[in-house]
C-alpha cells in the first residue's frame, strides 16, 4: 500500500498509521520496525502516531508518545503497561471470551485518539488481520462504536495468511519477520505455533523468567490461572534441556524478591435470570517477608486450626484453603497463599455485602490479618 498507494485508493497525505505501545512486545519487533518500517514511512512522509494508555482508568485518558511524519524510534512503552496491570491484580490474559487485554491496550486507545480527530467524518481503518484469523474481522466490525468508521481487511481480501505474509516480508526486506505479540500472550492465533513461541522464549531466557513469575503469581492466588488454559508455561519447560534450564534459572532469579502472604476470596454468583455473573474478587496483603518465613507462619497458624497447607517445594509457594470452591454456583472460595509481592490490594465494589449474604453462618477462620 505504501509502495503503490493509488492502486489501493489511498492518499498518503490523508493517512495516519497508529501504533499502540503495550509495553511488552518482543525486542526484535522494535528493532525490525526501526530498521525497515520507519525509514519507509519517513521516505513517504506518512504520519505515524504512537499512543499508550495513561493509566488504568478511562478517566486517565491516553498519552501521545510521538506524532511525526519523520519518526526515528518505536516507543516500547508509555506511562501505563498491560504487564503492570496484569501483575498488580495477580492474573494473566484469559483465553475465554473477548480479548479484553487487546481492547484495553490497543482498541480503546486507538478509538480515543480517532474520535476527536475525525469528528464523526467517514473514514476507513485498515486492520492487519490475516486470512488465518478472518473471524476477527466480524468481531472488529461488531465491537467498533466509532462514528463514521469502515473497517478494511486487505490481507483477508487477498487471501494472505501468516505464511504468505512472512514470505512477502522475506522477499521485500530479506529478513525473517517473527510475529508481533506480547511476551505473555495466551492466544494461539496471535502467538503462532506453540513450539515457535517456546523457541522464542528460549532465545530470551530473561523474558521467559519474567513471564513464568507472572504466571506463577497468578496461579498462587488462583490455580486455574494458567497461561494456556489446560497447560501452564512452567510445565512446558524441561530442566534436563540446557536452554530450558536457562529459562527456569531466570525464573528462580525473578522469585528472589520480597514475597507476601495474601488473603484471597472469590464469589461465583448468578444473576436473577440464572446467568453466570463475572467472578467477584477480594485480594488483601496480610504480611510481607521471605517465602520460607511466610510459609512457616501460614503452616503454624493453619495447623492449630486444622487447615491443611499445600507446599510447592520447588519454588516456595504455600497455600491454605479456608473455604474450597464448590461444584455449582452460587459459591464462595477463600484461601491464604504466599506469592511474590507484586499484587496490590483490590476488592470489587459491594464485595463484602455479597460475601456476607452468601456465606452466612460459621466458617473456619485463620487469624492472619
Amino acid at each position: 500500500m505504501l509502495t503503490d498507494p493509488a492502486a489501493y485508493g489511498i492518499d498518503l497525505d490523508r493517512t495516519a498509521v497508529l501504533y499502540m505501545a503495550t509495553g511488552s512486545k518482543w525486542p526484535e519487533t522494535r528493532l525490525l520496525v526501526e530498521e525497515f518500517m520507519l525509514p519507509l514511512l519517513r521516505s513517504r512522509g506518512v504520519r505515524f502516531v504512537q499512543l499508550s494508555r495513561s493509566g488504568h482508568l478511562k478517566a486517565d485518558g491516553i498519552t501521545v508518545l510521538d506524532d511525526s511524519h519523520r519518526p526515528e524510534k518505536l516507543f516500547a512503552r508509555g506511562p501505563w503497561t498491560l504487564w503492570e496491570e496484569m501483575e498488580s491484580v495477580g492474573t494473566v490474559p484469559q483465553q475465554a471470551g473477548v480479548r479484553k487485554c487487546s481492547l484495553r491496550a490497543k482498541g480503546e486507545v486507538g478509538d480515543w485518539w480517532i474520535i476527536p480527530v475525525m469528528g464523526g467524518r467517514p473514514f476507513r481503518q485498515v486492520m492487519g488481520f490475516n486470512a488465518d484469523e478472518a473471524g476477527r474481522c466480524f468481531g472488529d466490525t461488531t465491537a467498533s462504536k466509532v462514528p463514521g468508521r469502515t473497517g478494511v481487511y486487505p490481507l483477508v481480501e487477498w487471501g494472505w495468511g501468516r505464511q504468505e505474509v512472512e514470505d512477502y516480508l522475506l522477499r521485500r526486506f530479506g529478513v525473517h519477520w517473527p510475529k508481533s505479540y506480547c511476551t505473555f500472550c495466551c492466544f494461539p492465533l496471535s502467538m503462532g505455533s506453540r513450539p515457535a513461541h517456546l523457541e522464542r522464549m528460549r532465545s530470551h531466557p530473561e523474558i521467559a523468567g519474567e513471564v513464568l513469575r507472572l504466571e506463577y503469581t497468578a496461579m498462587s492466588l488462583n490455580p486455574n490461572a494458567r497461561l494456556y488454559g489446560k497447560n501452564s508455561l512452567l510445565e512446558l519447560f524441561d530442566r534436563s534441556r540446557p536452554r530450558d534450564r536457562a529459562c527456569l534459572e531466570a525464573f528462580e532469579r525473578e522469585l528472589d524478591m520480597p514475597w507476601a502472604l495474601y488473603h484471597v476470596r472469590h464469589l461465583f454468583l448468578l444473576s436473577d435470570s440464572g446467568a453466570r455473573r463475572p467472578v467477584m474478587r477480594s485480594t488483601e496483603r496480610v504480611d510481607l517477608g521471605r517465602p520460607q518465613q511466610l510459609a512457616r507462619r501460614l503452616s503454624s497458624v493453619s495447623e492449630r486450626h486444622g487447615v491443611e497447607v499445600e507446599h510447592d517445594l520447588a519454588y516456595g509457594r504455600a497455600r491454605a484453603w479456608v473455604r474450597p470452591r464448590g461444584e455449582t454456583r452460587p459459591m464462595a472460595e477463600e484461601l491464604f497463599a504466599t506469592a511474590p509481592a507484586r499484587v496490590l490490594d483490590k476488592q470489587d465494589r459491594h464485595f463484602e455485602r455479597a460475601w456476607a449474604a452468601l456465606t452466612a453462618g460459621p466458617a473456619p477462620q485463620l487469624p492472619l490479618g
